[in-house]
């Protein structure tokens, strides 16, 4: 593994001091941080990045996102949650093929590349081929694969529970450890009791947890005390859905009691402000959530909801919501933001060892260019990142060690065929869908 220097970087180090360093050299050597500062003088790296006018942080771990969604970007606008599902996207993606999955996925990591993503938590179909993106772009992934589980939604895939668990076998800290996996309900809405039931069995088994959408609407919460007698947080963890540390995807609507239960358990939120705006679906209460112990991490969603892959922007959109709904603008302060979309995520997909900039650390980080007119002056490094820089300002993306981006060019990807590929693919899938619908009308 080639070892590399980099030279004259500030450091927004996120460590448990916030340390902010200037000037700074960063060597990284077998995929780790080994030195920061001063840097041993025998040190012969492969490659060496003069970093001046650039601040490095640890690399966006984007903590529930739906990859190949990419391909239906922009098919379904200006609609509520329960019109966005049936009109538009459960029609469009009835049209999905597997080799979709991976053309979509491509385009999603060129993008997440692209604005400082190393790492992404997917939650979707046909997931060896958003594995297969995985290990030829470089980045880090926990990979769910949808189950619906459901008696009135046929399975996307297809893929049954026994296939899920060949698929965790098969994949689990694959790619030299950058591949972890979960299974992926669908949403106590969604899936019946028994198929809930079976996942909950099955993680324990496997030793995963299960990454499931939970409480997006005032309207499933209702219908789960009317159905169950209980909230969708209480009857998911009454069924074991939550026994092993689980990602709960929104977490919009809950009560003191569920966020008991989620902090008991250890269930990471994944909040994903953009989306929430987009759908007027409210928004999580991270701040209520962090205050009681509840881990948070941040994630866009898929880009039919989004409709960017941009943790950056998720990062400002958290920061700002939560200050304007507690009425509080001291609340998520900029370095707490961005913990929020680097360690935070890095934990809740376990990858713990990231998230930092310190020796020891694996060597995942991002460099900012700073030399552009909308991130002068320099007063609070942290404070320009959030609210001034834009994902486009990333130069650099660094995953293991790795350059994955280099002054601005992606290294593992070939970006143009990609790009091509998957606007024939998307258009494929929405001309499906209007025949669909003029179909329908016509009888």
């Amino acid at each position: 593994m080639p070892s590399l220097l980099i030279q004259h970087a500030d450091l927004l180090t996120l460590d448990a001091q916030d340390r902010v360093l200037q000037d700074t050299a960063i060597a990284i050597k077998d995929g780790r941080i080994f030195a920061l500062g001063e840097i041993p003088r025998d040190l012969a790296p492969d490659e060496s990045i003069d970093a001046k006018n650039h601040v490095a942080l640890p690399g966006f771990f984007n903590a529930h996102t739906h990859a190949a969604m990419t391909l239906l970007r922009g098919s379904a606008e200006d609609l509520p949650l329960d019109r966005w599902f049936n009109e538009g996207i459960w029609r469009t993606e009835s049209a999905l093929q597997e080799e979709d999955v991976y053309w979509g996925a491509a385009l999603a990591a060129c993008e997440m590349i692209r604005s400082g993503t190393v790492a992404f938590a997917d939650h979707y179909f046909w997931m060896h081929q958003v594995a297969r993106v995985v290990q030829e772009s470089g980045m880090k992934a926990l990979l769910a694969w949808c189950v619906f589980g459901s008696d009135f939604a046929p399975e996307m895939g297809p893929t049954t529970l026994e296939l899920t668990e060949e698929f965790v076998a098969e994949f689990q800290n694959s790619a030299g450890g950058r591949i972890k996996t979960m299974l992926g309900p669908h949403s106590p809405y969604i899936s019946t009791e028994r198929a809930l039931e079976r996942s909950a069995a099955l993680a324990h088994k496997l030793g995963v947890g299960c990454h499931i959408h939970v409480s997006e609407s005032q309207g499933q919460v209702n219908n789960s005390f009317k159905q169950f007698g209980k909230s969708p947080v209480a009857y998911l963890n009454a069924l074991g859905i939550f026994d092993n540390p689980s990602i709960a995807a929104h977490a919009i609507y809950l009560s003191d009691d569920d966020i008991e239960i989620l902090r008991a358990k250890n269930v990471s939120v994944a909040a994903c402000p953009k989306t929430h705006l987009k759908l007027a679906m409210r928004t999580t209460r991270i701040v209520d959530l962090m205050r009681a112990g509840v881990h948070v991490a941040l994630g866009t969603d898929g880009a039919a909801s989004n409709n960017d892959l941009d943790m950056l922007e998720v990062a400002r959109l958290a920061a700002l919501l939560q200050k304007h709904d507690t009425g509080d603008a001291t609340v998520l302060p900029s370095t707490d933001a961005l913990k929020l979309a680097t360690q935070h995520g890095a934990r809740a997909m376990g990858f713990g060892n990231s998230g930092v900039l310190q020796v020891g650390a694996d060597a995942d980080l991002i460099l900012f260019n700073l030399d552009k007119p909308h991130l002068v002056p320099r007063h609070n490094l942290a404070a320009n990142i959030v609210h001034s820089a834009r994902g486009g300002d990333v130069n650099y993306v660094i995953v293991n060690g790795k350059v994955l981006l280099r002054q601005g060019e992606l290294t593992t990807l070939d970006e143009e065929k990609i790009m091509r590929e998957a606007e024939r693919r998307g258009l494929r899938m929405t001309q499906s869908k209007l025949a669909q619908t003029q179909q329908y009308r016509a009888d």
